[in-house]
């Protein structure tokens, strides 16, 4: 009786040992993130080693898991950039991104996790101040924003996927101009409205004009042609073929030989 709790207790205590030791081994990453592992007592994150993916996982206890969400996030960006003439505009913008899950365990040796203050905010004010300073505020606030936005996209592609981050998009929300040089801007739109009508009425009407004159000299030539084919002759035999098909009609009718003009019978009839 006296030695079961001198037997108990070690057991108790192995017991013990081994829930904080499985403790401190259990890993579980959730959904959406990754887990690159540090490793104390080596050489910590080895970077071609594959992430750890969603679920449970048993590490050494002295070892521990760092954290990465793999998802697409967005940060908005409120950057103030000139134009090509010097003028400060402000753009509104949002930038879509993830990590590179493959190569998580780069990102994280030459990055760290803090990678989207050090990389990818830099990148993309650099490629909007380069690509917004070769427009003008005319082109910014009207034509050319979604090539604009493209442009900013590519620029900061190219910066940001050889540091292991994977850009999905860039996009451009707002474009706030000095309000002076959005009025002028506007009222010379409007203008261009106005003068473009204005051109498509004159157009319309040149058009219905030359159409009038075309329709009007066609028969002009119709009539001028006719006129140049009917001789008297040719009248004279017609009049005989139309005398000739009313005389042979049932109706009753009085044929008066050569006492119409040119010598043409007049037919007279009961009707």
């Amino acid at each position: 009786m006296e030695r079961l709790p001198k037997i108990g207790l070690p057991i108790l205590i192995t017991v013990v040992v081994l829930i904080i030791i499985l403790a401190k081994s259990a890993v579980t990453i959730d959904s959406g993130h990754a887990g690159v592992l540090y490793e104390t007592l080596g050489d910590g994150v080895d970077s071609d080693a594959a992430p750890l993916g969603p679920g449970f996982h048993i590490i050494a206890p002295w070892n521990r898991v760092i954290d990465y969400e793999t998802r697409q996030q967005e940060i908005p960006e409120k950057m103030s950039v000139l134009s090509s003439n010097g003028l400060d505009i402000k753009l509104d913008a949002s930038v879509l991104y993830e990590p590179d899950y493959k190569n998580l365990g780069r990102l994280h040796n030459e990055k760290g996790q803090n990678y989207l203050n050090r990389v990818l905010q830099p990148a993309i004010r650099s490629a909007a101040r380069s690509v917004v300073g070769r427009y003008t505020p005319e082109q910014l606030y009207s034509s050319k924003r979604d090539a604009i936005q493209e442009e900013i996209f590519e620029e900061t592609k190219k910066i940001v996927e050889p540091q292991y981050i994977q850009l999905n998009d860039v996009l451009i929300r707002d474009v706030t101009l000095p309000p002076t040089i959005k009025e002028a801007i506007e009222r010379k739109l409007k203008q261009e409205q106005e003068s473009l009508e204005y051109e498509f009425r004159l157009v319309t009407a040149q058009k219905e004009a030359e159409k009038q004159r075309i329709e009007a000299q066609g028969k002009a030539d119709a009539n001028r042609i006719l006129s140049a084919s009917l001789t008297e002759k040719i009248l004279q035999d017609k009049g005989i073929e139309a005398t000739i098909k009313l005389s042979e009609s049932p109706n009753s009718k009085v044929v008066i030989i050569g006492s119409g003009e040119s010598g043409m019978p007049i037919i007279l009839g009961n009707q």
